[in-house]
């Protein structure tokens, strides 16, 4: 069914500087990278960012979804707190289970696990009633991401053995890479034995790490946000509230989202030093950085500025009608914007989208 905010998407075109770290590991445990214009860049993979804004959005108070292997566990619990006996609790829990995933992650809501013991009880919590074109119907109608489980509405979900629970992902993440050649370094590191009776080291290693300035493109949309939440239709008031709390859940979540990777030891704190983030309709743009940056004397990020508003401007003046941009704000050394007033932004452009 068709709604206002059909093929309008928010770009969020992102630099954020980095010192010393190993911001995601590849499978040797260093710094992952990737080769862009010819020359070794750092990168950070578009999973690890997603994950730490998953738990962003936890920490500002979002319900968020389950993702886990534990789906057996999960719904025997969901039974036996509507007073299902144990065993036949189990049994639901194993019937649930077959039905959805083979040892795989599993991607639910509470309320979708509800639901299930729910549908489970009118069957008498008997496990062989327990069918499954009857529960991709019931996950349809208890998955409510204004409630729990908006990371589902953002990042989608695939359930092979039952494709009508699939959901499309609204946000979609390149890669952060490095706007400039990024080489990988070594620290050489000892520890001393508090109890020691003999001079010399107790232990000798070496980690991997870097420092660059990263490029990070996120683009929501609207539409497929909209239509995960509500299937379509006209936007009334209740429903803008609803995607005007998401999207301001979502924007200070990127915010502040950090990879986790060896925090303790190679803190990598840091927030946006640049965003420009537009609302546009038609095809979305990400920049390739192909030419890598040059330091020339005063660091990455003032360049990888320049670079990325060059790119931007002639993009628009080459796409032309075709742009549609709705509107921009820019967080940056030269402006007075905050995430706050981004978030602000948002929410207006929305609601003058929904009237």
């Amino acid at each position: 069914m068709p709604h206002p905010f059909q093929s309008t998407h928010i770009e969020f075109h992102v630099l954020q500087s980095f010192p010393v770290t190993c911001l995601n590991r590849d499978d040797v445990g260093a710094p992952k990278s990737a080769v862009v214009g010819g020359v070794t860049r750092a990168r950070v993979s578009s999973q690890c960012w997603k994950r730490q804004v998953r738990q962003e959005l936890n920490k500002l108070g979002v319900k968020i979804g389950k993702r886990t292997k534990q789906l057996e566990n999960l719904i025997t619990d969901a039974c036996i707190r509507i007073e299902a006996p144990e065993e036949k609790a189990r049994q639901c829990g194993q019937a649930f289970a077959k039905e959805l995933a083979d040892d795989t992650l599993f991607f639910f809501s509470d309320r979708e696990a509800e639901a299930f013991a729910e549908y489970a009880k009118t069957l008498a919590f008997d496990a062989a009633k327990i069918k499954a074109k009857d529960i991709a119907k019931i996950a349809k109608k208890a998955l409510n991401p204004s409630l729990d489980g908006l990371d589902i509405a953002l990042f989608g979900r695939m359930v092979a053995k039952a494709p009508e629970m699939n959901v499309e992902a609204a946000a979609s993440f390149a890669h952060a890479i490095s706007t400039h050649k990024a080489s990988n370094e070594v620290e050489f590191f000892t520890a001393l034995d508090d109890l020691r009776e003999e001079p010399g080291s107790a232990h000798m290693g070496s980690l991997e790490f870097n420092s660059a300035t990263y490029y990070r493109y996120i683009s929501l949309d609207l539409g497929q946000l909209y239509t995960n939440f509500y299937g379509g239709g006209p936007c009334d008031a209740e429903r803008l509230k609803d995607i005007q709390g998401a999207v301001e859940a979502f924007t200070k979540a990127l915010y502040s989202a950090v990879p986790a990777a060896r925090q303790a030891t190679q803190s990598g704190a840091s927030f946006w030093d640049y965003a420009s983030v537009l609302v546009r309709k038609g095809q979305r743009l990400q920049a390739s950085f192909d030419t890598p940056v040059s330091a020339k004397g005063g660091g990455y990020l003032a360049p990888s500025i320049k670079a990325l508003e060059s790119f931007l401007l002639k993009k628009e003046e080459e796409a032309g009608s075709l742009f549609q941009k709705q509107g921009v704000i820019v967080l940056g050394p030269d402006s007075r914007e905050s995430i706050d007033s981004i978030v602000a932004f948002l929410k207006d452009m929305l609601a003058k989208a929904g009237s």
